[in-house]
């Protein structure tokens, strides 16, 4: 057993109150099936054991309230409550944990601007740019004026957009220029206009608040669309080189990092370095039509509109339940590790997005979209190939994509920072922003010093490691001190002999018990 969050009660005492709220465990261990990905809004979901327990329930939230009127009047307030900690198992496993951490240095690292006491975060604005006619992306940046500074381009996960970067953007964008995109058929870059309009539609404007993409014959523009890697791709590369107009530094988490390393792959010289945060190793379940064009054509659809009559039947009762309220709640309760951390603007601004007329039809081309021209695996041997440097940061408690597709690719790219953040899920980005920024200002640092600046956890003397190392990272969030645990793995480092090493120890201790 091991400690998942932190800040268990001064007086030792777990206080446990059953509550039917969704975002309340009861004391006993929860086995949850998997959920697929079609199911929600985040990435892949590849498998899920939830094991939390709520301590101490506290304040509720409020800023949900204002989302009722969003859904019918029986809809439930689906997300609320602070949480000072949870553990997995009783006061005695804790208290063994505890002891086993005691050694682990501290590392003190900043916070995120606090206003309370005079910092200010670096203003955000945001635009839209036009890629072609019809085809508008919304972007949010930062840090404009740091002319003489790297820029950073961040690419959200599957459902969400640029505001799960807010706290990347106000932090990181006082030392960087610093741009977040939303992928197109995705929060701000859906169409505004009607994919499919229907003939009634085209004379007049009724329909505008029906579901868009769902009529018998595309608009010129719209006869190819399909939301798929390649799409985005292409996007990220004309946005690069038509707005930020310079070689970057990207980051992406889940989706994103698909992306990320895939564009990283077919435009190397547009790339300064990667970081993957908990990305997906694999999208799409349809064969490439360029890679596998005799394959390709025993599908009858791919993801292009106007939608068959057979999936505009099963979007029907698919999209209702995923875009109802409690299954975002649900979605977001999963690949967030600590409970407290605060999701109401995450989960209104998914919700809105799933109120524009367009997500539905949007959501099917996704998932019906074929796979890129390059895995995952070959979108890195390429990176490789091509010394594009790679960064890796996950969270450990991530239910989708578990630990171990990270500590693949570092086995397939050993030279690659392997951070594995503790606790922190799917989307340590936006639960431990702190973390994350001190991370990515470090690796940055690193490789704009050619390596005189050493990497985040490692001394000055130190030019890397073979093996791991771990830190408690501690900052200050609204007034209380904070601590996560961050582990870095070497050159050289070899699961089996973690894993030895960690039975090697445990065995020492049950020898020195019996004694």
């Amino acid at each position: 057993m091991e400690i998942i969050s932190y800040n268990c009660p001064p007086s030792g005492n777990v206080i446990v109150k059953k509550s039917s709220n969704l975002c309340q465990f009861k004391t006993h261990k929860i086995l949850c099936t998997g959920i697929d990905f079609r199911s929600g809004f985040c990435g892949y979901a590849i498998s899920n054991q939830l094991l939390s327990n709520n301590l101490d329930h506290g304040k509720g939230s409020s800023s949900l309230d204002a989302l009722e009127g969003l859904k019918s009047a029986n809809s439930k307030k689906v997300l609320s409550g602070n949480y000072d900690g949870y553990v997995i198992g009783g006061e005695e496993e804790a208290g063994s944990i505890s002891s086993d951490r005691e050694s682990i240095p501290k590392v003190l690292i900043p916070g995120l601007p606090d206003e309370s006491n005079g910092e200010s975060g670096a203003p955000i604005s945001s635009g839209f740019w036009e890629l072609k006619p019809k085809f508008n992306v919304h972007y949010d940046k930062a840090g404009c004026e740091n002319v003489s500074s790297p820029a950073v381009l961040f690419l959200p996960g599957f459902g969400v957009g640029t505001f799960h970067y807010e706290k990347q953007l106000e932090d990181l964008g006082r030392d960087y220029r610093v741009w977040a995109i939303d992928f197109l058929g995705q929060g701000m870059s859906l169409p505004f206009e009607n994919p499919t309009p229907s003939s009634k539609e085209r004379r007049t404007t009724e329909g505008k608040d029906r579901a868009w993409g769902l009529g018998d014959e595309a608009e010129p523009w719209a006869s190819e669309l399909v939301y798929s890697m390649d799409l985005w791709q292409d996007q990220v590369c004309n946005f690069i080189e038509q707005v930020i107009r310079e070689p970057v530094y990207t980051v992406g988490n889940s989706l994103g990092g698909f992306v990320a390393v895939y564009f990283a792959a077919c435009n190397p010289h547009l790339v300064k370095g990667v970081t993957l945060l908990n990305a997906t190793p694999f999208w799409g379940f349809l064969p490439n039509p360029v890679r596998s064009p005799r394959l390709a054509r025993i599908f009858p659809w791919a993801g292009t509109f106007p939608l068959p009559e057979s999936v505009r039947k099963l979007l029907e009762v698919v999209w209702q339940k995923i875009s109802d309220p409690e299954s975002i709640a649900e979605v977001l309760k999963q690949v967030y590790a600590d409970h407290s951390t605060n999701v109401d603007i995450v989960f209104s601004r998914i919700l809105e997005t799933t109120q524009h007329p367009a997500a539905a039809a949007s959501f099917a081309s996704i998932m019906f979209a074929p796979q890129g021209q390059l895995s995952f695996r070959e979108s890195l041997s390429r990176c490789k190939m091509n010394n594009v440097p790679i960064c890796l940061m996950y969270g450990k408690e991530d239910p989708w994509v578990k630990p171990v597709w990270g500590l693949q690719v570092k086995k397939q790219m050993p030279e690659a920072p392997y951070y594995e953040i503790s606790p922190a899920g799917h989307c340590p980005h936006d639960e431990v922003p702190e973390v994350v920024n001190y991370l990515i200002r470090g690796w940055i640092k690193n490789l704009e010093s050619q390596g005189s600046v050493a990497l985040p956890l490692l001394d000055d003397t130190e030019s890397s490691i073979q093996d791991s190392i771990a830190r408690d990272l501690e900052f200050v969030r609204e007034g209380s001190k904070k601590s996560v645990n961050v582990r870095l793995y070497g050159s050289k480092f070899s699961l089996w002999s973690e894993i030895g090493s960690y039975i090697k120890s445990r065995f020492g201790k049950l020898q020195v018990k019996s004694s």
